[in-house]
């Protein structure tokens, strides 16, 4: 999948609605046992200024250099405070109209893309960031295997990836804990979620959406061309992994 209609595109059209005029309205997030989620901060989030980020994004984030890719870009937060800093940035996002609002706010590279589009063609890069839990979009263990030697061609000698994620067993909710018992069940791994995005009429379709504890994204990492750098750790289950090139 390329990019998302305009009526899968929710995500995106909450975005436009609060770039236009600070509607608060947030996105719901529905799991496919029913269970339903949201922000309770809305969606000003997405645009927040470096001075506003989580401190464990302003850590991680003096790990970039070098030509960036913005994996799931959303509103432009990370690409604008990079090309603030003199890096080229290149966004890309399923979102048609999240991309619109990076190119109102300012961001000059983006590409409407999944993250399994990911190729040689878009260029070399230095730092591949994933912010905002993206790390789930590697979806599940095999695919996320399989990106990262895909990473690791598009990549030059001592890159890194900086992703952050939510070790998802660090929760007393019986929901969720039920949740990764039905996953195991399935063969699945119990942080894998399978999750469509609502927003008024709009619904994303449903896809994987991947968190992981440190010790499964390290049986992940093995053998793909990365190994693990570092975290950058919270008091709370958030946490960014330091992700670093192997040679060739």
């Amino acid at each position: 999948m390329s990019g998302l209609t305009d009526k899968q595109d929710a995500y995106g059209h909450m975005m436009y609605d609060y770039f236009r005029s600070r509607a608060r309205n947030c996105e719901m997030i529905e799991r496919d046992d029913g269970y339903l989620d949201g922000s309770i901060s809305g969606p000003g989030g997405y645009f927040a200024e470096h001075k506003d980020w989580h401190e464990l994004e302003k850590r991680a984030i003096r790990f970039a250099r070098g030509r960036v890719l913005d994996v799931g870009c959303g509103a432009g937060r990370v690409a604008l405070y990079l090309q603030q800093r003199g890096h080229s940035v290149l966004g890309i996002d399923v979102s048609p109209l999240a991309l619109k609002v990076c190119k109102l706010r300012g961001v000059k590279h983006t590409r409407l893309m999944s993250i399994t589009g990911v190729s040689r063609r878009l260029g070399t890069f230095d730092t591949i960031v994933m912010f905002g839990n993206n790390f789930g979009l590697f979806g599940g263990f095999n695919r996320a295997r399989w990106l990262l030697r895909r990473f690791h061609q598009i990549t030059s000698p001592g890159a890194r990836i900086i992703a952050a994620t939510n070790d998802p067993y660090q929760t007393t909710n019986p929901d969720h804990l039920a949740y990764h018992r039905r996953n195991r069940s399935r063969g699945r791994m119990g942080g894998q979620a399978r999750i469509r995005v609502r927003y008024h009429r709009y619904t994303s379709p449903y896809f994987d959406y991947l968190m992981v504890s440190k010790d499964e994204l390290g049986r992940i990492v093995r053998g793909t061309g990365w190994k693990i750098g570092g975290f950058v750790r919270s008091k709370g289950s958030l946490y960014i992994a330091i992700l670093e090139r192997k040679p060739s």
